[in-house]
């Protein structure tokens, strides 16, 4: 019972947005990709936020660098309620706004030249929505800790960074150069953004200090991230395929000796995740982990942890194999985001089956990796009991919708026979280091993942991706076994469904191939015992 509920908190929450959802004008003005946003293309923005931790507000403004890819005159700014733009201005001269919901359109006075680099600064404040559900639900997560000091994060995944400042708020046009960051907090706390600390300024006056933060990569605005308390700090550095990349991590006093222990298997993961997915994506940035009230979150280069510095989710096995408690599962499922999620990034948010099916799937490649390939197989196989089959793991596209919850087990045991229809490691390894390098620091869409797929392993994968990412039916495989004959057939599937799998008869492994109409083995000896390998998520059925 336990393990049912900790799964709808986590994973099965990912899907309430949309089930049973009447999209509005506000969901394709947050969703669609408008005129108002694809003439200009982003190039960096430049966040200085204060923070007001008496009345929970915030106040700062955001410095938006762009290219003019078509002469155009209308910008489409996103920023949600609570919060409100007070003031708009491009070289100095005040701009004019409109409110559409919780969009803006800024009207430009100044001629937009192509190829040419603008600017334009807005400022803003207000009291930001607070959650008690983080990471789930977006906002402000403030508490204290066990010491009584104040701790307080940000997360907005699915809800929008718009959550909390003003952005191009869609996956698909990321900062060309990155983010600065300047959070000003109380000078008693430590505020941690993304990428690396550049400086810290100290305000006498005001009782503040303000910490300059620095991304040079591209980045999603939903993992930019603001985490605030009373922070130690400690760095070790990752002899890696890229270099030598610095390690940082950020944990409360009192949980200083736990990290230190816990934190032990990050060493582990990119040894890894290097080795089946290529170099971690953001050595310029360094890999950073971060005490938070909350859960986890795969924040680019600042990997949120809430996971009480022990193995499996939050103790427990979503697996119930053994194998999830051999890994902290924050550790290792958010920080596959890096190469899923933040490396490639989904450009609609109806295709995230792109960040958490692969991301899934990287905790199956951490066990086999130290611990063996039986290991994998068997957590995959473990996890199937937590697929729902409810929808679709595609969403809607245009309307800032997510699809269904199974593209975290789902996605990954599909994942997994598309690898055993390869039935070949070493190809499987390339082409997962091949999408890395392909889509390096890329936006995507699943058509183009799904061509890459088929087209480098020359097996065309059309029809699997269509069975388990855009119908909720689990195809079954129907067989008769007469004496020395076996029909078989593919039934609760799509329309000239014909995926590959393999067998086992008598113990002799064989490759069927049905299709949706019956095919036959006719054997030299009587058939004793007929069965699918488990690596392949499929029904089976016998008919009389």
């Amino acid at each position: 019972m336990k393990h049912s509920i900790y799964l709808v908190l986590f994973f099965w929450s990912v899907s309430l947005f949309s089930q049973n959802h009447v999209f509005t004008k506000k969901d394709t003005l947050r969703g669609n990709i408008s005129s108002d946003r694809t003439w200009w293309d982003l190039q960096k923005y430049e966040l200085k936020i204060a923070v007001n931790i008496n009345t929970k507000s915030i106040s700062g403004s955001n410095k938006i660098t762009y290219k003019v890819l078509e002469s155009r005159n209308r910008i489409q700014i996103d920023l949600q309620d609570p919060m409100r733009i007070t003031k708009i201005t491009q070289d100095k001269n005040l701009l004019r706004s409109e409110r559409n919901g919780e969009s803006y359109t800024i009207f430009l006075d100044k001629k937009q030249f192509i190829d040419s680099l603008n600017n334009f600064t807005i400022e803003f404040e207000g009291t930001p929505k607070e959650t008690t559900g983080a990471p789930w639900k977006g906002g402000f997560t403030w508490e204290k800790d066990i010491n009584g000091y104040d701790f307080i994060a940000t997360t907005c995944q699915g809800d929008g960074a718009s959550l909390w400042w003003p952005c191009k708020d869609h996956l698909y046009d990321e900062p060309d150069k990155g983010i600065e960051l300047f959070y000003t907090v109380p000078k008693k706390l430590v505020a941690v953004g993304n990428g690396r600390l550049i400086d810290t300024t100290l305000d006498t006056i005001n009782n503040s200090k303000t910490y300059h933060w620095k991304v040079i990569n591209p980045i999603s605005n939903y993992a930019v991230q603001m985490s605030i308390g009373n922070y130690v700090s400690y760095q070790e550095n990752y002899n890696g395929e890229a270099g030598v990349l610095d390690c940082n991590y950020y944990v409360l006093k009192h949980n200083f000796s736990k990290a230190k222990s816990q934190f032990k298997q990050v060493s582990k993961m990119l040894e890894a995740f290097e080795f089946w997915f290529g170099p971690y994506p953001f050595y310029e940035d360094s890999y950073k982990i971060i005490e938070t009230p909350y859960l986890g979150m795969e924040h680019q280069s600042a990997i949120g942890y809430g996971n009480g510095f022990k193995n499996g989710y939050m103790g427990k096995d979503l697996s119930g194999t053994g194998w999830g408690l051999k890994f902290d599962f924050i550790i290792i499922h958010e920080s596959g985001h890096e190469w899923f999620g933040n490396n490639i990034t989904n450009k609609d948010i109806a295709d995230m089956w792109i960040h958490e099916s692969f991301t899934n799937y990287s905790e199956a490649i951490y066990l086999e990796h130290h611990f063996g390939k039986r290991a994998a197989n068997e957590y995959l196989v473990g996890i199937r009991k937590n697929i729902r089959n409810d929808k679709p793991i595609i969403g809607n596209y245009n309307v800032n919708d997510q699809g269904s919850s199974d593209m975290y087990f789902k996605g990954a045991n599909m994942l997994q026979i598309i690898r055993n229809v390869i039935d070949n490691d070493g190809t499987w390894r390339l082409l997962l280091r091949g999408l890395n390098k392909s889509f390096y620091h890329k936006t995507v869409t699943t058509n183009e993942i799904e061509n890459y797929i088929s087209n480098f392993t020359n097996i065309d994968f059309t029809l699997v991706f269509d069975q388990y990412l855009r119908t909720t039916q689990i195809p079954t495989l129907e067989y008769k076994i007469s004496k020395k004959n076996i029909k078989y057939r593919w039934t609760h599937c799509i329309e000239n469904f014909n995926m590959p799998v393999t067998a086992y008869l008598n113990n002799i492994q064989i490759k069927l191939k049905p299709k949706t109409s019956w095919k036959k083995i006719k054997c030299s000896y009587k058939i004793q015992k007929f069965v699918i390998d488990k690596n392949f998520y499929i029904n089976t059925k016998i008919e009389d």
